[in-house]
């Protein structure tokens, strides 16, 4: 794939994946990214996750078509995009490796070397002259590793953005972007916002007329709308507008509350309701959701005088990432004693910016009258 006159995409397609880093469900597989840039100086920028070393030095055999690599530029250490490194070194053993201080310095715990006879540590402002293409470095700790560079090519405006933009799903696969770009963000680097925001301050200065992540397809058309959904993701924006409920339900109680909120919503003319059964679906789709709309409703049972394990996990999930500038709602359910809507707000109070809608709906064993009630009350509080 030729990127640009002089650069080339020389990344793999995985498809024997099925849980990125064991958590992640991945049913299109990843792609894992790497680039070369064919000038008077050879460039190579990053590696191939381990499983797919031979493919890749292929990969760069056929891109150079006899030439030899001046660099390799590491922007990220994360075993999927640096296990190869040392195989590298041994197939081009007179190429220079460029990365930041704390990448050779994790180079040495990965690999035993920090291959001091090829280092070239830059940082941030660094620039390096292939011939005709200028590379400016961009530092960009903690999005999502502290080590992390972007690479700038100001003669064919790409940013090598690192794990930036990146999605789940092979190249070789069509997919909506945003859908598994948003999971991918949130799910990994939606922690590091603020620091997200830096990295897009400093790209804002930049004139960019591509892409290229170390994970999905290289970005070439509408680059507002990426920038817009990043800038929303790492702000902890609201991006649509809609309601998601999430729950758990032993018995199928707190289940009939909730499908019976989720009617009276769409009765509302509310546009969107998401309905998560915490014990089924697939967590990091259930915190992709939480984060994408702007109101949350909680329900779940009291156990074993705190909260069904799912909603603790689910909600630990949230607050991880820095959950933040919501509407958040409680339905509890228990027979004696109900306590979880109190130890759920109670998980949340050191979140950023959110309004709870009080009195938390609370259910003794099963929805009645008086609950339905509430139910409709708590849908015209949510959706007006």
């Amino acid at each position: 794939m030729n990127i640009a006159k002089d650069i080339k995409y020389i990344g793999v397609n995985d498809h024997d994946i099925d849980l990125f880093e064991g958590q992640y469900v991945v049913p299109n597989g990843m792609s894992y990214n790497s680039y070369v840039i064919l000038d008077e100086k050879i460039a190579v920028l990053d590696t191939v996750d381990q499983n797919f070393g031979d493919e890749w030095l292929h990969n760069i055999s056929v891109a150079l078509n006899g030439g030899i690599p001046d660099y390799l530029i590491v922007h990220h250490m994360e075993p999927d995009h640096s296990a190869n490194i040392k195989n590298f070194t041994i197939q081009y053993p007179d190429a220079k490796i460029v990365s930041s201080a704390k990448s050779f310095v994790m180079m040495k715990q990965f690999f035993g070397t920090d291959f001091p006879e090829k280092q070239v540590v830059v940082k941030e402002g660094d620039t390096l002259n292939l011939g005709t293409h200028q590379l400016t470095f961009v530092a960009a700790p903690m999005v999502h590793w502290p080590e992390v560079i972007v690479t700038y090519d100001s003669t064919d405006k790409v940013l090598f953005s690192a794990d930036g933009f990146g999605k789940f799903g092979a190249l070789d696969v069509e997919e909506d972007w945003a859908c598994e770009a948003r999971r991918y963000y949130i799910g990994i680097v939606g922690k590091y916002g603020a620091q997200v925001q830096n990295l897009l301050k400093k790209a804002s200065a930049l004139e960019i007329k591509t892409i290229c992540p170390l994970h999905g397809p290289v970005l070439t058309e509408n680059l507002g709308y990426y920038l817009d959904l990043y800038n929303t993701w790492s702000s902890y924006g609201v991006e649509s507008e809609g309601v998601v409920i999430a729950y758990t339900s032993v018995y199928g109680n707190t289940k009939k509350a909730v499908l019976t909120l989720a009617k009276a919503l769409e009765k509302q003319g509310c546009p969107k309701v998401v309905v998560n059964d915490l014990a089924r679906c697939d967590i990091a789709e259930a915190v992709e959701d939480a984060f994408r709309y702007g109101k949350l409703v909680l329900a779940t049972t009291t156990y074993n005088n705190d909260i069904f394990p799912f909603m603790r996990e689910f909600i630990n999930h949230l607050t991880e990432r820095n959950f933040s500038n919501r509407t958040v709602a409680f339905i509890e359910n228990g027979s004696w004693a109900p306590t979880a809507a109190k130890t759920m707000k109670a998980m949340l109070e050191n979140s950023k910016n959110l309004t709870f809608v009080d009195p938390a709906i609370t259910i003794l064993s099963a929805p009645n009258e008086d609950t339905a009630e509430q139910i409709a009350g708590l849908a015209s509080k949510l959706y007006q």
